[in-house]
């Protein structure tokens, strides 16, 4: 085997990884969730939306459908099902009394009627690169055309007749103001059979509501009442649909640890029951999420569904505790916390030995809640990728520049391993004329080449697969860095300089409209469009991979040196849709890997060819 040889089998490995993941899953799957968001969205416009409304027990129906002791869901009335049109956000937040939510990060407000958490926007974080863009929306109300919303309370045991408070049940409020980080809510409402509710609601400065549920008995009998929690999403919503990204039902569950469910499989499935201690649950996108953090020693009813109704599925995670009984003249409570905001690794946590972050999932003991962040089966690469990055952006503002220092740090690391395999890389060059002299003597007997190449590796102490292992070790650094790209929302809207306004989307600028002096989008073209995106960035990646090419000798067979000088154009066009971040990643590494390349060579006596090549190319060029 040949320097060239296992530098091709790599180089084509590396390819056949990248180019099957993204041409043969990835553009499918968006192609796929393309038409579903589509349908979705048509289906949403046409499709009422149902109400909630009151059960014989007094917990609400099915869509919004309180669990029930022995976790069975609760069946939905005629009721459940009568048709509401759908009406515009500002309007179903209009059609009923509410408390405003004003902190730094949260707008919204909860609805009186109900005591619904059911209106929040993201005040931090705006639909597109421009700050003057709508924020993210991500709770409203029922009635909208995308209900999603977190609802708390309590469910009557069997036999228990008092009214309970449900989705109609209009609570009033307790002095007046804004829940703000410094001022809590209190809703009462009474049931007139003796029973008084009342729910204290607080707001940390970042993303975590905590509600505190009591009940009063003044009645003539004890009442036995279910604390439960839930969180209501009313249609399927539009996800990424990658393969390396969760987004559907999610909870760390006790002995069950981490459940998945995505759309679908909650769908086929209809409901799965977990009991457990010390858990979570929620519902998750790519960078926000909702979640329900019961106290850490409380013995979980725990629920994941999916409940059609028409032909919109309501998804739903909910909870429900053991059973509490209210004496005459005493008084119950039952605490809850509501996470409910952006991904952000120093809020949520990242569990990591000596260089974690704490966040919530330290403050509050939680159960590995930083796995809310999707970090993946190589988390050990994904996690100190992220830390490292976090780390320089404090210092110097700006994730591009993270990118590249790390990119420094990671060759530092591996300094040793890739100056063993380029010296042996150089050795491998150095007897080249052995290797071709003994093509020339035995010209037809390739077992007896393959001999003596053999011996002249042992006899010179070279390792032929050494080669290889700068490829290798940049495939998993690669990858890390994609996923952290790709998932982490401090990535999101992250500018470089320049163009690049977003390291997480790709190069906008593109070679087939002149950069932008063409008024038409190359990508729209039906069927080949998705080809045609190639900026700025990807093309100096391109670049610098044919120099790292031509540091090396002229491969002496044809078929080689095809590979050779195709292999840069067809990274080029496979990694330009790829994250603005990664391509510049990319083409910095390759810079980085000619310089060390080329310092070692010289080390071990060996030529570098690299400007003998190029003057040839563009010799041949002018021929």
């Amino acid at each position: 085997m040949t320097d060239n040889r296992n530098t091709i089998l790599a180089v084509i490995l590396s390819g056949l990884v990248l180019i099957a993941w993204q041409y043969f899953y990835n553009v499918p799957q968006m192609e796929k969730q393309r038409a579903q968001q589509q349908a979705q969205a048509e289906l949403q416009k046409t499709t009422p939306q149902p109400t909630a409304s009151a059960t014989p027990g007094g917990a609400p129906a099915t869509p919004g459908s309180a669990p029930q002791p022995g976790g069975a869901a609760q069946p939905a009335t005629p009721a459940a099902s009568a048709p509401q049109l759908v009406v515009a956000r500002e309007t179903a937040i209009a059609a009923s009394p509410r408390v405003k939510i004003e902190t730094p990060r949260i707008a919204g407000s909860i609805s009186l009627k109900g005591g619904r958490i059911d209106d929040i926007a993201l005040v931090q974080y705006r639909e597109t690169v421009d700050p003057k863009s709508p924020p993210i929306v991500l709770y409203s109300p029922s009635g909208t055309a995308e209900p999603y919303y977190a609802e708390f309370g309590w469910v009557a045991a069997t036999g228990v007749t008092a009214k309970m408070p449900d989705a109609q049940t209009v609570w009033q409020q307790e002095g007046s103001g804004s829940l703000t980080p410094s001022t809590p809510v209190v809703l009462k409402w009474e049931n007139g059979d003796g029973l008084t509710f009342r729910r204290t609601i607080a707001v940390d400065d970042h993303y975590l509501f905590t509600i505190k549920d009591e009940v009063s008995n003044v009645g003539n009998a004890p009442v036995t009442l279910y604390p439960f929690a839930l969180i209501s999403r009313h249609g399927a919503p539009h996800v990424s649909g990658y393969y390396i990204l969760h987004e559907g039902l999610i909870g760390y569950l006790g002995e069950h640890r981490l459940q998945e469910y995505a759309y679908s499989k909650i769908d086929e499935a209809k409901q799965v029951n977990f009991k457990a201690t010390n858990g979570w649950l929620g519902i998750t996108d790519k960078y926000w999420a909702s979640a329900l953090l019961p106290d850490t020693n409380a013995q979980l009813q725990a629920r994941f569904s999916s409940n059609p109704v028409g032909k919109v599925h309501t998804y739903q995670t909910d909870y429900l505790l053991d059973p509490v009984t209210v004496a005459i003249g005493g008084t119950a409570t039952a605490n809850a916390r509501l996470f409910a905001g952006a991904k952000e690794a120093g809020v949520v946590g990242i569990n990591f030995p000596l260089a974690g972050l704490g966040g919530y999932n330290k403050a509050l003991g939680l159960n590995q809640f930083d796995l809310l962040i999707d970090w993946g089966w190589f988390y050990f690469l994904t996690k100190p990728m992220f830390l490292g990055l976090d780390f320089f952006f404090r210092f110097f503002g700006n994730f591009g520049i993270s990118i590249l220092l790390v990119t420094v740090i990671v060759k530092l690391l591996f300094f040793p391993l890739a100056n063993k395999s380029y010296a042996s890389m150089a050795k491998m060059k150095s007897i080249q004329p052995q290797l071709l002299a003994l093509k020339e003597r035995y010209p037809d007997d390739k077992v007896k080449q393959q001999q003596e190449m053999m011996e002249i590796y042992r006899k010179e102490k070279i390792n032929p697969v050494a080669g290889c292992l700068p490829v290798l070790i940049q495939i998993p650094v690669f990858f890390s860095l994609y996923k952290v790209l790709f998932v982490t929302i401090e990535m999101r809207h992250a500018p470089f300089y320049g163009w690049i306004k977003d390291l997480s989307a790709p190069d906008p600028t593109n070679l087939f409209n002149l950069f932008g002096l063409i008024p038409f989008d190359p990508t729209t073209i039906p069927v080949f469009g998705h080809y045609l995106a190639l900026g700025i960035w990807p093309i100096i990646m391109g670049i610098t991979m044919w120099i790292q090419m031509k540091l090396n000798p002229t491969p002496p067979d044809p078929t080689q040196q095809i590979i050779f000088n195709w292999m840069p154009l067809i990274f080029t066009f496979m990694l330009a849709g790829f994250p603005a971040g990664l391509v510049i990643y990319w083409a910095w590494n390759n810079l980085l890997s000619v310089v060390q390349q080329g310092y070692i060579m010289r080390r071990n006596g060996v030529k570098v060819e690299l400007f003998d090549n190029l003057k040839a190319t563009f010799a041949r060029k002018a021929t």
